[in-house]
């Protein structure tokens, strides 16, 4: 008999310590070591008790017991008093207290032993078996049931390190996915581990996709920049153990639709203990807004040097001519001569102001001087003013003197209507009309310059607002900064309008901005 309940003993706890390593859910755990140590030792209910980290007392699992019954024990362990002795004392309060409800409940026909769980000598929970007659537990049911009580403490143990284990991997991935970078891991083998959301809305690919392929399969390379790739710099021995830096990689990636994207990589690899290579983390970063800021800081720099120099030449060369002493010249040249050094030297200027205007911008909105403006006045001047200035253009005005008055800085509006007539003018070198309109709605007034030019392209329309942008087809056949329209832009949005490309125009170009009714 003996020897027969010592392998049922033996197969009970083989049973509960394959459990504790194949089940995950605590509950269930803890259901089945209770079921096992109430045939063993022939008990007929049992409980276990766990301590949570605040310090509060739960009931977890219980065997044989009415839910009814198990709601009035419930409260005893809320009402355990702190100890200095947590270990000794919550047990034997927790023992006393079950003991007096269930023998008034039962009228004395119960008996129940209870231990603690223990994990590094701190009490994490305690399991209770009890017998519906009277008999003693032995020293050797006791014994048996602190080996249960070991492996319901692994199983409690087991399942907080999961609970840890699974609430910091959530917290890593709500990390890494709330970056704005991507972020990526590879194994020593070069294929991934991790791949987060902003490296799936960059390269295109999904995490799910990419998982254990190697690198060179997803991070493909149209052009690079010079340097090592991943792959060279290790097949030259990087990472080294006594120098484990960083590599940078820029370049343009052929996403996954094949489209193009400019991304610098830096890895960075990681090393265990033993200084054997773990992972290499790699950070993604969109580098496009960089790459358009040096080509725009390329293209400024050519077109103000442009456009500094044709105004210095013909300075430098009029004034050279000017000076000569072995020329006399009659009044007529030394006027027409200092006509278009004056005409440079405005030029010159404007292109100073535009700049500066620039500058300024990036500090926030231009600053208004407000005062009522006539804007039918103010177009007629300004119509007048253009038709000596060109012999090749007719210009045309269907803005009446009471078109409007509203509250705005006129000097401002006299540059941005100033800005698109001489645009008109530059884009339509073969001269024809340029016509300046105006009508009114409820909220606004609209004003238009049109003229007869090649028109605007369809693919620079979005862009010929932006800052120092010229058409392709312009910068071959005009001068000019790209300013004027940025900066005419910034004004019109100060005072509350807007200004577009009016692309329903087919003879050429329409510019259009809008000032609203109530502007002020």
């Amino acid at each position: 008999m003996l020897p027969d309940f010592r392998v049922r003993q033996r197969d009970y706890l083989l049973e509960i310590s394959r459990s504790i390593t194949e089940e995950l859910d605590l509950r269930t755990v803890l259901a089945r070591l209770l079921r096992a140590s109430a045939e063993l030792l022939a008990s007929h209910a049992g409980l276990i008790a766990l301590r949570e980290e605040n310090g509060d007392w739960r009931i977890s699992a219980s065997y044989g017991i009415n839910p009814a019954f198990l709601s009035h024990l419930e409260p005893l362990f809320k009402e355990i008093p702190e100890s200095e002795d947590p270990g000794r004392f919550e047990i034997m309060e927790v023992n006393t207290r079950l003991q007096r409800i269930i023998q008034s409940a039962s009228h004395g026909l119960l008996t129940s032993v209870g231990l603690p769980l223990l994990i590094e000598q701190k009490v994490v929970g305690t399991i209770f078996m009890f017998r519906s007659y009277r008999s003693r537990f032995s020293a050797e049911d006791t014994s048996f049931l602190e080996s249960f009580a070991s492996q319901a403490a692994i199983a409690v143990m087991n399942a907080r390190l999961f609970t840890q284990a699974t609430q910091q991997k959530k917290f890593l991935d709500a990390v890494l996915d709330s970056t704005a970078d991507g972020l990526f891991l590879l194994n020593p083998e070069l294929q991934f581990s991790r791949f987060n959301l902003a490296c799936s809305r960059l390269t295109g690919h999904m995490e799910e996709d990419v998982l254990y392929q190697n690198h060179a399969a997803i991070i493909q390379w149209k052009r690079r920049e010079p340097g090592s790739s991943l792959e060279e710099a290790i097949s030259t021995g990087w990472p080294a153990k006594n120098s484990p830096s960083s590599i940078y990689v820029e370049g343009d990636l052929i996403r996954k639709d094949k489209s193009l994207i400019s991304i610098g990589i830096t890895y960075a690899p990681i090393f265990s203990a033993d200084e054997s290579l773990l992972s290499i983390v790699a950070n993604i970063r969109d580098i496009t807004k960089f790459r358009e800021a040096e080509e725009l800081k390329s293209s400024f720099i050519s077109v103000i040097s442009h456009e500094l120099r044709t105004p210095v030449a013909l300075i430098k060369g009029y004034v050279g001519t000017l000076r000569r002493e072995d020329a006399h010249w009659d009044r007529k040249t030394v006027q027409d001569s200092l006509a278009v050094i004056e005409e440079e030297s405005d030029r010159l200027a404007e292109l100073i102001d535009d700049l500066l205007d620039a500058s300024r911008l990036q500090s926030g909105a231009p600053v208004l001087n407000l005062s009522e403006v006539n804007l039918g006045r103010l177009t007629t001047r300004l119509i007048e003013r253009f038709k000596t200035q060109s012999g090749k253009h007719t210009f045309q005005s269907t803005v009446t003197e009471n078109f409007a008055v509203i509250i705005a800085d006129e000097e401002r509006i006299t540059q941005v209507i100033t800005n698109l007539l001489s645009n008109a003018v530059k884009y339509s070198p073969d001269g024809g009309e340029i016509t300046l309109s105006g009508r009114s709605t409820s909220d606004e007034y609209i004003l238009c310059v049109s003229d007869h030019g090649p028109g605007v392209d369809p693919d620079d329309i979005p862009y010929i607002f932006d800052r120092f942008y010229r058409a392709r087809t312009a910068v071959k056949k005009t001068s000019g900064a790209g300013l004027g329209l940025y900066l005419a832009k910034a004004v019109i949005e100060a005072h509350g309008g807007h200004i577009w490309v009016d692309e329903s125009y087919q003879d050429g170009a329409r510019i259009c901005f809008s000032l609203p009714c109530n502007s002020e």
